[in-house]
């Protein structure tokens, strides 16, 4: 019987059944609902992030413009108020140890620190250097560009090292131990670095200058073609958090130096054409060439990213949230640090190199004659200043709204841990808990035209980190102490949070 059955089953198998049964097959996607819809958010996710980035960049920027207005603006004017309170000091007397406030001993520096390098700068012949760098072949000069974005990297990572070191040498308390080497050597040591993150930048502009000016634009293209190449050497890499908020400064500090650079190519391009309007708009379309590039580039590589590491659109708000909580607490009355250094920290952003070279640019492409002219000058500089309180208040408005988003005002209160370098210290940690008890509101309010107060804590404190370093944490792998000699320090090392991770970590776009 079951012979028989399989003929009949054989008989019925036809070419024409085959075709029928491929017409006419279904199948139900609700079988695997949960896939399906993982996909579906996979897509939203990826239309959501152009969005999302471009508001975590612009953020940044205008963040990074605040600090780069501060060297401009308000810097001059701090350091004109330090240095009227050193002369005038004899008339009031001494009310503390101190002749300068920290603050104003790090102003000083900054000022002395730029006007060096400017007159440095003096000594770097532009024209030959252009020239020089124009003589070289279009895949040597490709070579050379991908070499000082590299050179410009490590420099970032090393140059703010050694301007907090010359700061902390430069105040720290003089009833303490001090083991340093003095701070002649560091000033001398933060000159050398700022002049020559300035020349390597000037090397930059010169290159791109030159790939403007060639005929055939060939040279534009390959550099415009090396920021597609980023994307096959990020996106097929595993990243987390971490790893992607790293990045996502690293893109804002590069958008924006990049931005400064074809300002002053800008600038010489149209000093060379004696300021003719005309020629503006011949360099427009190569302008807009470059920041479309970039902008795309950058969206393509994040939204691969977080594609293939299933993060949602919704961590760039974190991100921005960490960002406004650096501005935010940088007016505590616990602050440790200038804004300014923050986002240096944060974003590998050094304003001072790249303020020199402006200044260098303009000063050399601007020719200043006659009473009307400098008058130009006094309002010019004047609006800059509008600009940066302008700036200032609607930042400072913008990142209190987004930390009470993230509801991370109790954190405001928090004074930063001063401990020794493998013990927390318990004052400190009682001092915290007593912080808590306060209105965090008010904290937030108030914390616009509130001064730091010196904390008078026998311990030795630390660069440390915010108190944002509590958030977006992955909290894995126990922290572990490796003691040495009684005469060396102790070295704390555990996995990184979020934002401990300070500059430019994702060098190996990788954080261990």
């Amino acid at each position: 019987i079951r012979e028989r059955e399989r003929e009949r089953e054989r008989e019925k198998l036809s070419l024409l059944r085959f075709l029928s049964a491929e017409l006419t097959r279904g199948y139900f996607l609700e079988h695997n609902e949960a896939k399906y819809t993982e996909r579906r958010e996979r897509v939203y996710t990826c239309l959501r992030i152009p969005r999302e980035l471009e508001k975590l960049m612009v953020f940044g920027i205008f963040l990074c413009l605040d600090a780069f207005l501060y060297v401009f603006t308000l810097l001059p004017l701090r350091v004109f108020l330090a240095l009227f309170r050193l002369l005038t000091l004899p008339c009031y007397g001494l009310r503390d140890r101190r002749l300068l406030q920290p603050a104003q001993v790090c102003d000083i520096l900054k000022g002395v620190i730029l006007v060096i390098c400017y007159f440095m700068m003096h000594y770097v012949d532009y024209s030959m250097m252009y020239h020089l760098i124009r003589g070289q072949s279009v895949i040597k000069l490709y070579i050379i560009y991908n070499m000082l974005e590299v050179a410009d990297r490590l420099f970032s990572s090393f140059g703010q090292d050694i301007l907090d070191a010359l700061y902390w040498t430069a105040t720290e308390p003089k009833e303490r131990k001090r083991a340093h080497i003095g701070v002649i050597p560091h000033f001398f040591m933060a000159v050398l670095y700022v002049f020559l993150h300035a020349i390597l930048i000037m090397v930059q502009a010169t290159t791109l200058n030159v790939a403007f000016n060639s005929h055939n634009k060939s040279l534009l293209t390959i550099m415009m073609s090396n920021n597609f190449v980023e994307i096959k050497g990020s996106v097929f890499k595993k990243f987390e958090k971490n790893n992607l908020f790293q990045m996502s400064n690293s893109d804002i500090k590069e958008r924006f130096t990049n931005y400064v650079l074809l300002l002053i190519v800008c600038l010489r391009n149209m000093e060379q054409f004696s300021w003719n309007p005309d020629h503006l708009w011949v360099l427009f379309p190569d302008v807009c060439m470059v920041i479309a590039s970039e902008i795309a580039v950058d969206i393509v590589k994040h939204a691969f990213i977080t594609k293939f590491n299933d993060i949602t659109a919704d961590v760039y708000s974190e991100y921005r949230a960490s960002l406004a909580f650096d501005l935010v607490s940088s007016r505590q009355k616990n602050a440790y640090t200038d804004y300014s250094d923050s986002v240096a920290r944060r974003m590998g952003f050094i304003p001072l190199p790249l303020a020199v070279l402006l200044i260098r640019v303009v000063t050399s492409s601007i020719k200043v004659q006659g009473i009307l002219s400098y008058a130009c000058v006094i309002l010019f500089y004047f609006g800059l200043i509008s600009l940066k309180v302008l700036n200032s208040i609607v930042l400072l408005g913008k990142s209190c709204q987004y930390v009470k988003e993230a509801k991370m005002e109790e954190k405001l209160s928090n004074p930063p841990p001063n401990s020794t370098p493998g013990k927390p210290s318990s004052k400190s940690q009682s001092k915290c808990k007593h912080s808590q008890g306060l209105s965090t509101e008010e904290n937030l309010s108030a914390s616009v035209t509130n001064q730091p107060v010196h904390q008078k804590e026998n311990v030795i404190p630390l660069l440390v980190t915010s108190n944002s370093d509590q958030f977006l944490t992955t909290p894995d792998g126990d922290e572990k102490d490796i003691t040495q000699d009684n005469s060396e320090l102790k070295h704390r090392s555990s996995k990184k949070d979020l934002l401990e991770i300070d500059r430019f970590t994702i060098c190996g776009n990788r954080i261990d």
